[in-house]
């Protein structure tokens, strides 16, 4: 039957359009759909439609193979009789057919519609439920909310701020920076469990939540942070980066990188029994972490009192006063103000308590203080900023990816995207192609931000941590021989010219010769005194040669990139600070 029909199909007639409760087509008939009659009727005669199409031409001798009319009309009763889904009516060529009754008919144009119709419902980027499904993501894209412009009203900007977690090995560090991210919405919880199954397949179910910061496999099969890991979270009125510095005594050189770039420096100590011990007694890196961020000029330090949870301690309020009591002295001998610059906080890291929310009312209900993020929210002092300044961009790392893209911080100024700058010492001008602050793509940067940048007109092998991006009109000093004032920490023995020793300062790394010891100076009276050798605690003016140019400032015109820390042996042996660059 259908071999039949094809055979005997007219190419004149009018564009077939298919309709699934349509009667069987049959050539020479109507295309158009016919009011069922009470009684059979010869087929009606086609109408010329007033359309450009040509009319259906007679039928061919071969129609009494035809099925009777009779069929047809009883398939358009059963047609008629079934649920048919109602579609608003589209106008087509049966439409302008005169007489022809508009019935539920497909076309191509409606379908075209009802695919077009939801892209005009996709939520744009403002829609609100848009925003609650991104902010349950591990890294859910924020919108920046950096100070560009310093005339811009204070309700537009974020204050930007960089913490760093110091202390001991094992104090809980990368774990307390994991519960934070947890707290803020920066990691969900489906990626807190992944990472609490994995971790309990290694027998290591308690270090889950550092692996929201220790990335590295070598680090989450130890334990032990080796690069300072980078992250960040908001808060209602801040913008906060997390620096996440190594505590083992052999990565002491990496907490240093970390240090230079900080604002604000969270101390975690352990209050179990015996690690605060091992942390603060003489070598530990509780002491010697302290000392380097207020040498890297850190004004601010937060004491996290971690693991009050541990059974050994049991929320004990004495032990709490213990630590706190053997630890002011020491930080105040640092140069840390115990009034305005120390601030303790009891917590644990493990389950969130005092960090965000305070637990329930039996545990830490001699605590009345506010909680850390609480503090940092909204009592922590503005950070100063140089935003009209010139660019002066610390590198610190640098990777090769589609291009030359260089981490830092950016101390003073501001850049735009495809501004041209100079990159130090090496004296080569670069263009800025793309920023990003904090892995957030965006078309300027300003002070105090850490960020990410590819460059170019540089290869990536020429870039070393240290290097420093500079204003085209206002370059930084290079030099190699230069006057400071060092004070002597700890060193057993005596140091004099031709004492060599390895140089941190900002984020580079050299190392360098006493040249001339120009005078030793008294802490009490301030007087400068010829001599051929200086020891422990003793404070004294010398001249520092190195074997290659780098990048340093004053200190009176540029602190950030006049401090320094001098290590011998794997110990921080003095601190100093730039007088004059000499050479």
């Amino acid at each position: 039957m259908a071999d039949q029909q094809k055979k005997t199909l007219n190419p004149n007639a009018p564009v077939f359009v298919p309709n699934a409760n349509a009667r069987a087509f049959v050539p020479g008939q109507n295309i158009h759909p016919v009011v069922a009659a009470p009684s059979p009727q010869p087929p009606a005669a086609p109408v010329a439609a007033p359309v450009s199409t040509p009319a259906p031409t007679p039928t061919p001798p071969s129609a009494p193979t035809q099925p009777p009319v009779s069929n047809g009309e009883q398939h358009l009763k059963q047609s008629a009789n079934a649920p048919v889904e109602a579609k608003p009516p589209v106008a087509d060529v049966s439409s302008k057919v005169e007489g022809a009754s508009v019935g539920p008919v497909d076309t191509w144009d409606e379908k075209e519609e009802e695919t077009e119709e939801p892209r005009s419902q996709v939520p744009l980027q403002d829609d609100p439920e848009l925003d609650e499904e991104e902010s349950t993501s591990i890294a859910p894209v924020i919108k920046p909310k950096h100070r560009r412009d310093p005339t811009a009203p204070a309700d537009a900007r974020m204050e930007h701020v960089n913490v760093i977690f110091i202390g001991h090995v094992d104090a809980g560090k990368s774990t307390i920076g994991g519960q934070i991210m947890y707290l803020t919405g920066m990691v969900d919880k489906r990626t807190l469990e992944k990472y609490e199954r994995e971790a309990k397949e290694k027998n290591r179910e308690s270090w889950y939540l550092s692996w929201a910061l220790d990335t590295n496999l070598e680090e989450r099969e130890k334990g032990k942070t080796v690069e300072v890991g980078r992250a960040y979270f908001e808060t209602e009125k801040k913008h906060f980066t997390i620096l996440d510095a190594p505590g083992h005594k052999s990565f002491v050189p990496n907490m240093i990188s970390g240090a230079s770039q900080a604002d604000l420096a969270v101390l975690v100590i352990s209050a179990r029994k015996g690690e605060f011990e091992t942390g603060f007694d003489r070598g530990g890196q509780t002491r010697e972490h302290a000392m380097l961020v207020k040498t890297a000029g850190v004004r601010h330090l937060c004491v996290l009192v971690n693991k009050m949870d541990d059974t050994t301690v049991n929320w004990d309020e004495e032990r709490y006063i213990e630590i706190q009591n053997k630890l002011t002295p020491y930080l105040k001998k640092c140069g840390f103000n115990p009034k305005t610059d120390i601030h303790y906080f009891p917590c644990s890291g493990l389950t969130g308590a005092f960090l965000k929310e305070r637990p329930e009312a039996t545990i830490g209900s001699w605590y009345h203080g506010p909680c850390f993020i609480e503090f940092i929210d909204n009592h922590l002092p503005p950070m100063s900023r140089d935003f009209d300044g010139p660019i002066r961009v610390v590198i610190v790392d640098k990777f090769n990816d589609m291009g030359t893209i260089v981490i830092g911080k950016v101390e003073s100024g501001a850049v735009v995207k495809g501004q041209s700058i100079s990159l130090m010492p090496n004296r080569t001008t670069v263009q800025v192609i793309q920023l990003w602050s904090d892995e957030v793509e965006t078309d300027d940067v300003g002070s105090g931000e850490n960020v990410r940048m590819k460059l170019k007109g540089i290869e990536d092998t020429d870039v070393l941590p240290g290097f420093i991006l500079c204003s085209l009109d206002s370059p930084c000093k290079v030099g190699r021989i230069f006057d400071a004032e060092v004070v002597i920490l700890e060193h057993k023995s005596i140091i004099c010219t031709g004492y060599s020793c390895v140089l941190h300062i900002h984020a580079a790394v050299e190392e360098v010769t006493v040249k001339v010891l120009i005078c030793t100076i008294d802490k009490k009276t301030g007087a400068k005194v010829k001599s051929r050798f200086v020891k422990q605690d003793e404070k004294c003016i010398m001249r520092l040669e190195s074997a290659e140019m780098f990048c340093l400032e004053a200190f009176k015109d540029f602190p950030q990139m006049g401090r320094f820390t001098l290590r011998d042996e794997g110990r921080t042996i003095a601190i100093g600070k730039v007088l004059k660059v000499v050479e």
